[in-house]
């Protein structure tokens, strides 16, 4: 008995799902002491070693942690910092290329979009009832992903890619489930899976997207979820090719049960081709944001999916903030028919300078990658001191444990707002933090 909860089951497979009920609910609280093994299986009429099979499951899945003679508790709560928070300080004169950010002179202006959109509410505005999404976001949103080969379903808008990504893992998952993530991937969606009571799984990355085996093999060994970046992967600049695509969708062809959510936040700073793996399985969800090519300010994603995940994902929404402000969703909407990004001109500035960086690191011996979107990734034997020599040279760059989880170590470069003149310095300090220091001559 744990206060007003009993844990039930005669078999292990009955008391973990019991457990992780209970957990679901919030019947048993983060932290809360579970029974001794064997108290418990005196109160379940059952063998120990029964118990004990079901609390390791539990443990492989995330729900609980066992600290020796402490005993078993259920997972605490992560802390509300995470990977994020793994970060250098940038002291004054260091060039920041570790933040991530697109480049301010690339963004397009609001002030004219949100007049616009502010005149047309004070005519029109929208009141309690009202549809969530604005009717022309929604026709031009479907008609762009229409023109990529995104399959056709219902749309809902979330505040980013992070709170819809939440919001559909949370619609199909329960505690303990697992989900296959790319590693090295976007910090952000390491700290939130676990947050969510679920684990992740790592699968490995090259610059043409999640490799087929390690997904596949996630997959067989239980994971419900897959998360894909379709193009600008974070860190490592990846993009799935159509060659991969193909491989991908037929392992996801062998689990179609898999709930399989698209990032592409890439979309309109990208001049690669999308290849979609929506459609393969019975449950996805594409998102694409507008943070990368018009601000991170606007907080806004449109989300795509079958019926059955985005009628729960708005269905929850309804429940919390309700919708996205319309007059957000209306400034957008006049930044696409103005053409106020031109999408050629920024994918090629982003594209010049990551070539410009990978071409002189390679003439300096470093491997690095990055086949779109605003970073570069850099392998390195030692993260620790590559980050702190190239803070001593004036680089502050981010070091890849917020990225990775068992993907070697590697640093990630911004190159946003990288000029022409800062290329062969950079190059210079990262080829020179790299580099193993020289052995020492005892004599």
């Amino acid at each position: 008995m744990l206060g007003e909860y009993r844990i039930e089951g005669r078999r292990a497979a009955e008391i973990a799902a019991s457990v992780e009920r209970a957990v679901g609910s919030g019947e048993l609280e983060p932290g809360q002491l579970l029974p001794p093994m064997r108290e418990l299986a005196l109160d379940l009429g059952v063998n120990p070693n029964t118990v004990a099979a079901a609390y390791r499951t539990l443990r492989e899945r995330g729900v609980i942690e066992t600290s020796g003679r402490r005993g078993s508790r259920v997972r605490p709560k992560p802390a509300t910092t995470g990977r994020e928070d793994i970060r250098v300080e940038v002291p004054a004169g260091v060039r920041d290329v570790a933040d991530g950010n697109p480049d301010p002179a690339l963004l397009p202006g609001l002030a004219e979009a949100f007049a616009g959109a502010a005149g047309e509410a004070d005519r029109a505005p929208v009141m309690y009832g009202e549809d969530a999404v604005e009717p022309e976001l929604a026709r031009l949103a479907r008609a762009a992903l229409d023109a990529d080969g995104v399959p056709d379903g219902p749309l809902v808008v979330t505040s980013g890619s992070l709170d819809a990504i939440e919001r559909v893992l949370a619609a199909h998952l329960k505690p303990g489930d697992a989900v296959a993530v790319e590693d090295p991937g976007w910090g952000s969606l390491l700290d939130l899976v676990p947050a969510l009571g679920l684990r992740t799984v790592p699968v490995r990355v090259d610059g043409e997207g999640p490799l087929p085996d390690d997904v596949r093999s996630a997959l067989e060994a239980g994971a419900r979820a897959l998360v894909v970046t379709d193009r600008a992967q974070n860190p490592t600049g990846g993009a799935v090719s159509a060659p991969r695509a193909r491989a991908l969708r037929a392992v996801l062809a062998q689990h179609p049960q898999t709930l399989l959510i698209e990032d592409d936040h890439g979309h309109a700073i990208v001049d690669l081709p999308l290849h979609p793996l929506s459609g393969t399985t019975r449950h996805w969800a594409f998102v694409r944001s507008v943070a990368k090519a018009y601000g991170p300010d606007l907080r806004l994603a449109v989300l795509a999916g079958d019926p059955v995940t985005v009628d729960r994902v708005h269905g929850r929404q309804r429940l919390g903030p309700g919708w996205v402000s319309r007059l957000v969703q209306r400034a957008v909407v006049r930044l696409w028919v103005s053409d106020a990004v031109d999408v050629p001109a920024v994918s090629a500035a982003y594209g010049r300078r990551r070539d410009a960086l990978i071409g002189a690191l390679a003439e300096r011996g470093v491997e690095a990658s990055g086949r779109s979107g605003l970073n570069v990734w850099v392998p390195v034997p030692d993260e620790t001191g590559a980050v702190a020599r190239l803070l001593h040279a004036g680089w502050a760059v981010a070091p890849g444990s917020r990225f990775r989880m068992s993907a070697p170590p590697g640093i990630r470069i911004t190159v946003s707002t990288l000029t022409p003149d800062d290329v062969g310095p950079l190059a210079d300090a990262v080829a020179s933090a790299v580099r193993p220091a020289p052995a020492r001559r005892y004599v």
